[in-house]
């Protein structure tokens, strides 16, 4: 460009005055990170306690991820948000199939981040049997939620857990408390053969059901009755209210039958409408009555430390499966004890013994 017309250019930068740069610094790091498959910890950690959910949703893509570099990522970073983790009160909710768990959680999701909360959503969609996917649509079913500043809902596959939890759900847990979530609802996939697995994760389980479905008695469940600290019927709405109140009655004198729980706390029977909004604000008092009477006799702390230690047990199992078939030793002999079982040689036990004995030496 010649001098005459550099002169009469509106693109030159006043004496003085430092330049910006052309590129963003943090995306220049990220680009760079990104050559080598992931970004570096402390972008992770500075970006989960500043509760950015960007961030944090990158973060629990990791931890969800089976690729090993993105696992060892992922627990470094795990190990550096529990520190900050434990400060929440972590509520499971299960239910039947269209008992309504998502329009609920939206409508007393809302209601908890109005008061000031700030509510992190653990949604578990069911992963597909034939190809492992999963719709993961929770997002557009609680629309109004996801919207709140002050809200972070995360659908996560189930793949193939049992109890209608995602695989990495605790871990992801302790993610959302590090990023200043203070409420934690964890929705289930619905009522399955293992719900200790929600309850071994949460402090207040809510079992939510519906009336007149004519599964009143079979819902009175040992199991599942003995997990729940409230039964809440929902939908008890328009010409479904009596039944509803029935359904209450019937709940509650069902819960008398059942010794008293560890936790000392009466578990109660009421009634809900997400649609009306009646009921919803009562579910809030009972989570907070209970907390506050399990944190006076110390059963609150208690159960943390069982759950820490079901982790810890829970990593080992994990660690343990993941050596294994990793192992390129058990990768070859895998494939013709496969053969073997196929052509009816060994049994499958047999079989597993074998490959067991050959890994342990």
């Amino acid at each position: 460009m010649s001098k005459s017309k550099s002169a009469h250019s509106a693109l030159k930068v006043q004496k003085g005055i430092n330049p910006p740069q052309a590129v963003n610094a943090n995306f220049i790091r990220k680009a760079k990170a990104s050559r080598v498959g992931v970004l570096d910890l402390d972008y992770y950690i500075q970006g989960i306690f500043k509760g950015e959910r960007k961030i944090l949703s990158q973060a629990i893509t990791l931890v969800e991820s089976a690729k090993k570099e993105h696992r060892i990522l992922a627990e470094q970073i795990i190990e550096a948000c529990l520190p900050k983790a434990q400060a929440s009160i972590r509520i499971g909710i299960t239910g039947v199939p269209g008992v309504g768990k998502s329009t609920f959680i939206e409508v007393f999701g809302k209601q908890l981040v109005d008061q000031g909360h700030r509510v992190a959503v653990l949604a578990i969609d069911p992963s597909s049997s034939k190809n492992k996917g999963s719709i993961l649509g929770d997002k557009t079913r609680m629309e109004a939620l996801s919207t709140e500043e002050n809200a972070f809902i995360r659908p996560s596959p189930s793949s193939g857990s049992l109890g209608g939890v995602a695989q990495k759900t605790r871990e992801t847990i302790s993610l959302c408390e590090a990023a200043g979530f203070d409420i934690i609802l964890v929705e289930t996939v619905g009522v399955g053969q293992s719900e200790t697995a929600v309850h071994s994760m949460v402090d207040f389980f809510l079992l939510l059901m519906l009336a007149g479905a004519g599964d009143e008695l079979q819902g009175i469940k040992r199991g599942i009755i003995e997990m729940s600290d409230a039964i809440f019927i929902n939908k008890a709405d328009g010409d479904n209210l009596n039944k509803a109140k029935i359904s209450r009655t019937q709940y509650a004198n069902a819960l008398h039958l059942f010794p008293q729980p560890e936790s000392h706390w009466p578990p109660v029977a009421d009634i809900c409408s997400a649609v009306t909004g009646m009921g919803i604000d009562k579910v809030w008092t009972y989570i907070l009555d209970y907390v506050n009477t399990t944190k006076a006799n110390n059963f609150f702390y208690v159960k943390r430390q069982q759950q820490e230690l079901f982790r810890f047990h829970e990593q080992i199992e994990s660690k343990l499966k993941h050596y294994f078939f990793e192992d390129k030793r058990i990768i070859k002999l895998l494939k013709k004890a496969e053969e073997a079982l196929m052509n009816n040689e060994k049994s499958a036990y047999q079989l597993a013994e074998d490959l067991m004995k050959k890994w342990h030496k």
